[in-house]
């Protein structure tokens, strides 16, 4: 028995010659580099998003999975080729060049149903130059996105292994599992909204139209190949000195490119209209 072994084994090492050194031993894996986020608690919380490996991020909506989209383009694409692949055709670009996002370093992969969105996905990582991919499954219905096999998601691991590439999902769901590198789920916390003061009763009621000013999040690690600092996975027992975090917060905040209050003092309105839009929409 172990002759046939040891025959086997130099006969498989006899054939992959030249093309695999030593396949009978495990390559230690070199820690990955990794590539800021742009959000700053998130960044000190996971060190950034690993090069060469899928990272997932889900959340339901409104957890602030487009918000950290918008900041890791707007960081990379000072440097690098991003491409983004928008299965739902829901991307704004407006909105995201509002967000820091350099356009002209953008491709923008429009598509129409989850079959073409990973033709294209999987077409951009084999040709390579990009140093972040997004795929936004955020707006796909999740009875389809859970029907990708779990061979997808493992090609997609291995397309973009060994590369200086970034590979990006957003989903409501996790559905790559252990293909993923890291696994961050998003949760909303609190909203803040502008105009929450009320001055007076007007005699006239409608529903006030106050604007989104930010929001607090949270995040949390379900799955990390790479050996951070300060995660806890969430299957495990918090230790007893409290050396580690289980989650992260954060907060989205609007741009601070001009006074909102200011801007809406400009607006012609009526007196009663403008006292109504003080009140809290919750």
């Amino acid at each position: 028995m172990r002759s046939s072994t040891a025959s086997l084994r130099l006969h498989i090492e006899s054939t992959l010659a030249g093309r695999i050194p030593s396949p009978f031993r495990l390559r230690e894996a070199a820690p990955p580099s990794v590539v800021p986020t742009g959000i700053a608690a998130l960044d000190e919380f996971l060190g950034g998003l690993p090069r060469g490996g899928l990272t997932e991020i889900y959340g339901p909506p409104g957890a602030g999975k487009t918000s950290i989209l918008h900041s890791a383009l707007a960081s990379r694409t000072r440097s690098e080729v991003c491409a983004l692949v928008d299965a739902q055709d829901a991307f704004d670009p407006h909105s995201s060049e509002a967000s820091g996002v350099y356009l002209p370093r953008l491709l923008w992969a429009r598509c129409h149903g989850l079959e073409q969105a990973f033709r294209c996905l999987d077409l951009l990582l084999h040709g390579g130059g990009f140093g972040l991919v997004a795929l936004d499954l955020a707006d796909a219905p999740v009875r389809f996105v859970r029907q990708v096999p779990l061979n997808v998601w493992f090609r997609l691991r291995r397309a973009v292994e060994d590369t200086p590439t970034v590979l990006l999902v957003l989903s409501r769901e996790s559905n790559a599992k252990t293909c993923a590198s890291l696994v961050l789920r998003l949760e909303r916390e609190a909203n803040q909204w502008s105009l929450r003061t009320r001055k007076a009763e007007p005699r006239a009621f409608h529903t006030p139209a106050c604007l989104l000013n930010g929001s607090v999040h949270s995040a949390e690690i379900v799955r990390s190949v790479p050996r951070y600092k300060k995660p806890r996975f969430i299957d495990q027992p918090a230790p007893a000195d409290n050396s580690f975090e289980a989650s992260v917060h954060f907060e989205m905040n609007a741009a601070d490119r001009y006074d909102l209050k200011e801007a809406l003092t400009l607006l012609p309105r009526p007196k009663v209209q403008q006292e109504e839009r003080m009140q809290d929409p919750g």
